[in-house]
């Protein structure tokens, strides 16, 4: 794997963002995406363009509390200590950098993963709080809690999801995936679905909850749900729950996290 030059330095960044405000994680010609807005950051903080690496993309709409990339900067430009101050000075509100640390060697954002954690936020209430606007799915009618878990149990585990992929435009070439767990917990309202796997396919983690509830409404069968993963090459879902409501929280290497480090996870506490 390629390593940065003698006179550059890795640097790791920890990212959260508003992804409301964008149209997804990679860049576009609009030049409106999260990847856009930090390498504008950092060109602005070093007169250059340097490519900022992600962990992977996240869609329009998809908010992100534990982002993970890597860029390469001069290493002589600003002490490693500036450097979050300093891009977050550059950055719309919209977007923070957490952590700017120097990356271990070799350490590539994308291809170190082994894994990642997605949130998804279902406003299960009558009426939607307005606080909740653009941060959760509001499904007013009931959804059976015992149903979801029996649903989570099911795709728990290695299975060929490409029933659960939405097409990008070309066939994926392995639709294998492997879901480590599926939390479900409910507070005030709230029910946040809490998917760990070795990695996900485009949009699955939406199509995975819009199918879910749907059967947790009662609006379909269990064997109509477990059909996905039966006959994974026959059948697609098209139920796929809004952007709005998914959080990439956390993104896992081999490496644990240290005490030091921010807990992504701990922003949505209150629900």
């Amino acid at each position: 794997m390629p390593t940065p030059q003698t006179d550059r330095v890795r640097l790791r960044l920890l990212v959260a963002y508003d992804g409301g405000a964008f149209q997804g994680w990679q860049s576009q010609p609009s030049r409106n995406t999260v990847q856009d807005a930090l390498e504008k950051a950092v060109a602005g903080l070093t007169g250059q363009h340097c490519c900022v690496h992600g962990s992977g993309r996240t869609d329009s709409g998809v908010h992100a509390l534990g982002q993970v990339a890597h860029v390469d900067v001069p290493a002589q430009r600003l002490p490693l200590s500036a450097w979050e101050g300093a891009l977050n000075g550059h950055l719309p509100k919209s977007v923070r950098v957490l952590r700017a640390s120097k990356a271990a060697p070799g350490f590539h954002a994308r291809f170190d993963a082994t894994g990642k954690i997605y949130d998804y936020r279902i406003s299960n209430t009558r009426s939607l709080h307005p606080l909740e606007i653009g941060r959760t799915w509001h499904v007013p009618s009931p959804i059976d809690l015992p149903l979801l878990r029996t649903a989570a149990d099911l795709l728990t585990g290695c299975h060929d999801f490409a029933a659960f992929a939405a097409n990008r435009g070309k066939p994926n070439e392995n639709t294998v995936r492997t879901i480590h767990r599926i939390g479900i917990k409910q507070t005030k309202g709230i029910i946040t679905l809490s998917f760990e796997g070795d990695g996900f396919l485009y949009r699955m983690v939406r199509l995975l909850t819009g199918t879910m509830v749907r059967l947790a409404q009662g609006k379909e069968s269990l064997k109509w749900f477990g059909s996905f993963l039966e006959k994974p090459e026959l059948r697609r879902t098209s139920y796929c729950a809004p952007a709005e409501g998914l959080f990439l929280t956390r993104v896992l290497y081999t490496r644990p996290r240290q005490p030091s480090e921010p807990n992504p996870q701990g922003w949505f506490s209150k629900s």
